[in-house]
């Protein structure tokens, strides 16, 4: 039986549109300090560095190489993941399985995403076919676009019900000091902005951020040894549904049981979740887009199909309602791509430990989800608890 695998320490910059003011590696140094004191620990204690960035995204390659002083990897054993969207997701989980194998007693996990060094959607465009795609391709919009679509079609859901989403999930942004966008907006805001490919506007999708988070993964009995209460991942899930580029751009047929349903499915059967929505206290998703909200609610089993928007109308995914969702204002807020993965953990350390401040839930909370999403369907999904 594998080790258990506490997170130890939780380091992360502040996150912006643009960061002149450090390169790279300074960026990174800033995120792993942060853990690094946070876990009452030196570089000298950590054993190995997982590291992630999506290098495409601006523009250069082997990140890793070329950042070793900042993250700390000098002479040490490790790995750089990159998994798209998913990619923070999957450097914990790579991170917390080299712990829990006993090959290492520490592991120190560092996403990152420098978005100011080249433009993101100039990248994401080279992926499709050059004589037909390339030139209609509109990246996560058109996903998005079509998620929204059907969603308003089979439920009854309303364009304002994703905006309300979006204007929840500001209003925690606006208590969260690391997060990027801090809008103060309306419903009436959100429906004003402008379409990219209906229904989503401008103020529905996430940001182009550039940002740093590290996390310090121990084992139990390093763990225990700490300052701050560990907090435990109790068990880990991946899944995804690998597509095909093809003409006629990212719209898909819909699979029958999607990738998030397989791997939330594997996590609750495991550890006995028979009420997600009762006996998970607070949610981090990773959701680009207000609109991919509602899907994600229910494929998590959260709510019945269908019910989503409804839960939203009432506003029950509010920091003091009976399932927050998003806490920290989540990806529309904060998204420094290789980051985002390892935002979600650590935002969910956080409420865990009770150390989240002005976004900390009202609820006592001592479990709770958080996931990474990405191309391919792609799904990573961590179950974090109070209790080992």
């Amino acid at each position: 039986m594998g080790d258990r695998v506490a997170i130890m320490g939780v380091g992360q910059t502040d996150h912006r549109y643009m960061r002149p003011d450090v390169n790279h590696e300074e960026m990174i140094h800033e995120a792993v300090r942060l853990a690094l004191e946070d876990a009452g620990l030196t570089i000298r204690d950590i054993d190995t560095v997982i590291f992630d960035n999506m290098d495409l995204f601006e523009g250069h390659y082997l990140a890793d190489a070329m950042t070793v002083d900042g993250a700390g990897m000098y002479l040490k054993p490790g790995l750089k993941m990159n998994t798209g969207g998913t990619s923070g997701g999957t450097a914990v989980a790579t991170g917390w399985q080299h712990v829990a194998s006993g090959l290492f007693e520490t592991a120190l996990v560092v996403g990152w995403q420098k978005q100011d060094a080249s433009p993101s959607i100039g990248s994401l465009v080279t992926a499709r076919e050059p004589l037909y795609d390339r030139e209609l391709a509109a990246g996560a919009v058109g996903i998005f676009a079509t998620m929204g679509l059907q969603y308003m079609q089979e439920t009854g859901c309303r364009e304002e019900h994703a905006a309300l989403a979006r204007v929840i999930m500001a209003d925690n942004a606006r208590k969260n000091p690391h997060a990027h966008l801090k809008l103060e907006i309306t419903v009436e805001d959100v429906l004003a902005s402008r379409v990219l490919v209906w229904p989503v506007r401008l103020l529905h999708m996430s940001p182009t951020s550039c940002g740093a988070c590290a996390l310090v993964l121990g084992s139990e009995a390093r763990a225990r040894k700490g300052p701050k209460t560990p907090v435990w991942i109790r068990d880990l899930e991946t899944a995804h549904r690998e597509v095909s580029v093809f003409r006629g751009g990212c719209v898909e047929p819909r699979p029958q049981v999607s990738a998030i349903e397989v791997a939330a499915g594997r996590l609750y059967r495991r550890n006995g979740i028979t009420d997600p929505a009762g006996q998970i206290d607070v949610w981090e998703l990773y959701t680009p887009s207000s609109w991919a909200l509602f899907h994600w609610m229910e494929l998590f089993g959260i709510c019945e199909k269908g019910q989503a928007w409804r839960l939203v109308e009432k506003e029950a995914i509010r920091l003091d309602g009976p399932i927050p969702i998003e806490p920290s204002g989540g990806v529309v807020s904060t998204n420094p791509i290789g980051a985002s993965g390892v935002i979600r953990v650590a935002e969910a350390a956080l409420q865990i430990r009770k150390e989240a401040g002005e976004r900390q839930v009202a609820k006592d909370v001592k479990t709770a989800v958080a996931t990474a999403w990405g191309a391919g369907s792609w799904i990573v999904m961590f179950y974090l608890t109070r209790e080992a």
